[in-house]
């Protein structure tokens, strides 16, 4: 399933989510016996590619001391070791080396079902089908996605903030957010433009803008 933003982008916008927020039926990871030296973690009781841990997934480190926070999966090295990161401006930018430690508390969790949902959402409000539907157009005639990003950021906050404000002791505080993040999301959609390859040239033969509404036959 097409998705448009990854974890490190939401992690860019609220670390809330990862220290708090996440569900646990979408923790794919956590343990204990983490070490870090440099930019390099380790848990000899992981397995990190089964668990379908991948670049662009968050993993929240946690000693007890000085070490506390959320950090990029720059790369998965083996099933027991990461590459990971302080979050970096651009992915290509080389790792920075989050504070080392031994004896880690460690949770990868995970918004890609989230981020899947917005994506869907955003492809049905241009007009376009997910890969293998019947239909003229498919996401993967979009040339440029990466437009879609920060509508598909702001789509994903939004319903998270949404779903935590039940039961939570900042309820009011949550559902403020979702709001502000919606409002967000409708101002980035509007300012899309899509460029569509329709004959497989890799040039666009079609421009779909999100400020222009279309109607679609029932």
């Amino acid at each position: 399933m097409a998705k448009f933003s990854n974890d490190v982008d939401l992690l860019k916008w609220e670390q809330v989510l990862f220290r708090e927020l996440a569900p646990a039926s979408q923790t794919l990871i956590q343990g204990s016996d983490g070490a870090l030296a440099a930019a390099t973690f380790t848990a000899a009781g992981a397995s990190f590619v089964s668990a379908g841990v991948g670049m662009g997934h968050v993993i929240y480190l946690r000693d007890g001391g000085s070490l506390d926070g959320c950090y990029e999966v720059v790369s998965v090295d083996s099933e027991t070791q990461l590459t990971v990161s302080v979050v970096r401006q651009k992915q290509e930018d080389a790792a920075i080396a989050p504070p080392s430690g031994s004896a880690i508390n460690y949770r990868i969790s995970t918004f890609d079902p989230q981020a899947q949902e917005a994506a869907y959402s955003l492809l049905e409000y241009f007009g376009i089908k997910v890969e293998g539907e019947a239909e003229e157009i498919t996401a993967d005639d979009i040339l440029n996605s990466r437009v879609l990003r920060q509508a598909s950021v702001f789509a994903v906050l939004s319903a998270v903030f949404a779903g935590s404000a039940c039961g939570k002791n900042d309820a009011a505080g949550y559902w403020e957010k979702s709001l502000r993040y919606q409002k967000l999301f409708h101002q980035a959609r509007v300012k899309v433009r899509l460029e569509v390859d329709t004959n497989s040239d890799q040039e666009p033969e079609r421009f779909l803008t999100g400020g222009v509404v279309r109607l679609r036959r029932g």
